[in-house]
């Protein structure tokens, strides 16, 4: 848990540059938001996430971080877990429809979502609402009045959307919806202050326009950038190149040690809150003793400074002391297929038999979980790295 002394209101300007500089890519508008910081007035700080998946991913930690930088400047937080928004689904960084999920996944899904969040905001001093309380109301006509701030061309011209539509492909109209819904949020909570990634940058302008015909000032908004996951890809669940906020210190600390090297000053600068001038200074030491200060500044913030150093020294025993490569073989696979045929399609194995043989030998070890794979029916559900054999090292990643 985080720390606050105080929730009085800081109006120095360089703890204010500081807040809008680090993990930002854009601000809306920024000196207008300057004057609001400068003011003294308490504003309301918004973020909400969609629970499309159980767990929260360390890409969701930068804007989780940024709303911690504003508790420490003495605003107030509004954290929005998106039960409505989330059974109908956000397109703004697909390429294609996301499905719709059901009300069930939905509340299997947002179990522990505040108390993942939790670990990076201090939930005593944060109000904390589920977007269903407000979005389940609306009716027809309300949804219609909101609908006629924006215009088709509007949504159509959207970089990912305009090019679904030139290659023929399907765009529900219940993905036209989805920006009317995350910027009545932002008129529900009376938001001063909207934080998302860059890919949200329609549905976060839509609060504005929503506020604006409400009656109510337009939120500021900052976007941050959006994170690279272990296989320098997009983070996604989807794709299980993710480090969740929810994973056990060993794993944690093994995948952050598997970022390829031009990821780790970016992860320094996103996901910790090590002072800059000390990461810049970072950049003139070996590549592996800057990811392992950096993995162990992770854990920490998660599991604790004790933690941590386990995990260093798990690390250290497991893959320093054994002498495993760097560098090692990567083949692809499909989620939630069988590791076996992922191996024997990739002539990783010559045959089915000689896998269920490993596997029975105890051959065959996770690196990042620090355990043998006992399941012959192993299903791919995230990347692996796997220690085959004495000397055979291999990595799956998820297509």
């Amino acid at each position: 848990m985080w720390y606050y002394s105080n929730m009085k209101v800081i109006t120095d300007g360089k703890k204010i540059n500081e807040v809008l500089t680090r993990g930002v890519e854009e601000i809306i508008v920024r000196k207008d938001l300057e004057e609001k910081l400068k003011s003294g007035k308490v504003l309301r700080i918004k973020l909400g996430i969609d629970p499309t998946s159980p767990d929260i991913h360390i890409g969701r930690a930068i804007p989780l971080l940024k709303l911690r930088d504003f508790q420490e400047l003495g605003h107030k937080v509004v954290f929005i877990v998106g039960d409505f928004t989330g059974v109908i689904g956000d397109t703004s960084d697909k390429d294609s429809e996301r499905p719709m999920l059901s009300d069930e996944v939905i509340k299997k899904n947002m179990k522990d979502y505040v108390k993942q969040a939790g670990k990076i905001i201090d939930l005593s001093k944060c109000e904390i609402f589920y977007n269903s309380k407000w979005l389940g109301k609306l009716t027809y006509g309300e949804i219609g009045v909101q609908a006629d701030c924006f215009s088709l061309s509007d949504f159509s011209s959207r970089e990912n959307i305009k090019r679904r539509l030139d290659a023929g492909t399907r765009v529900s109209l219940r993905e036209v919806l989805y920006p009317l819904m995350q910027g009545y949020d932002s008129v529900a909570v009376k938001a001063d202050v909207e934080i998302g990634g860059t890919d949200q940058r329609f549905n976060l302008l839509a609060g504005r326009k929503l506020q604006e015909k409400y009656g109510q000032a337009s939120q500021n908004i900052i976007m941050n950038p959006l994170l690279l996951g272990i296989d320098g890809r997009k983070m996604s669940s989807s794709w299980g190149n993710t480090i969740n906020l929810k994973a056990e210190p060993n794993n944690m600390y093994g995948k952050v040690m598997s970022l390829g090297d031009n990821l780790i000053v970016q992860y320094f600068e996103l996901t910790t809150r090590v002072p800059m001038p000390e990461i810049e200074k970072m950049k003139e030491m070996k590549p592996r003793d800057t990811k392992m200060r950096l993995a162990f500044e992770i854990v920490k913030i998660y599991h604790g400074e004790k933690k941590a150093e386990e995990a260093e020294k798990n690390f250290v025993n497991t893959f320093q002391k054994k002498e495993i490569p760097e560098t090692m073989e990567e083949v692809r696979g499909e989620k939630d297929g069988l590791l076996s045929e992922v191996l024997v399609k990739n002539k990783i194995l010559s045959s089915k038999g000689e896998w269920r043989r490993l596997v029975l030998e105890k051959a065959i070890h996770d690196l990042l979980k620090n355990k043998n794979i006992t399941d012959t029916n192993l299903k791919v559900s995230e990347n692996l790295t796997l220690k085959i054999g004495k000397k055979r090292f291999v990595k799956i990643l998820i297509k």
